[in-house]
């Protein structure tokens, strides 16, 4: 299937689907446990969930930030190759990573339209008309 501004956002059942429920479930019922007999073991597995969350957020957060460092250096290149100039430096990473989607053919005009305009990420999206699927940034 291809990718358009309605589909674009991915996401990972394992992650998304299973894992977060499951913390947040079980932090949940250790709460219950807690505020119900209020002791050191069930403290501590209150504690032991919520530790469980902050790595598991703290992955995810590490890792999109990898994969937006990777899409940047991707957009330089491929402006620098289209342009023969550096991408400006002015963009913000929300932008830069929007206009990933557009086509080599309205990219460099886009940029353009971004920095003149201040245009959001999902307006820079909105006014992309041949859309460049990006498959592998969850």
């Amino acid at each position: 299937m291809s990718q358009n501004f309605n589909n674009h956002k991915r996401f990972s059942p394992p992650y998304h689907f299973f894992t977060v429920p499951l913390i947040l479930t079980g932090l949940g019922f250790a709460v219950y446990a807690f505020v119900k007999t209020p002791d050191l073991t069930h403290g501590l597995i209150v504690l032991a969930f919520m530790l469980i969350g902050i790595i598991g957020l703290f992955a995810r957060f590490f890792s999109l930030r990898v994969q937006d460092r990777a899409a940047r250096a991707d957009e330089r290149l491929r402006y620098y190759i289209l342009t023969g100039k550096m991408l400006p430096a002015t963009l913000r990473m929300g932008q830069i990573l929007a206009l990933r989607f557009a086509s080599d053919e309205e990219f460099p005009a886009l940029v353009d339209q971004a920095l003149a305009e201040q245009l959001s990420p999902t307006d820079i999206k909105k006014a992309i008309k041949n859309w460049r699927g990006d498959y592998h940034r969850i």
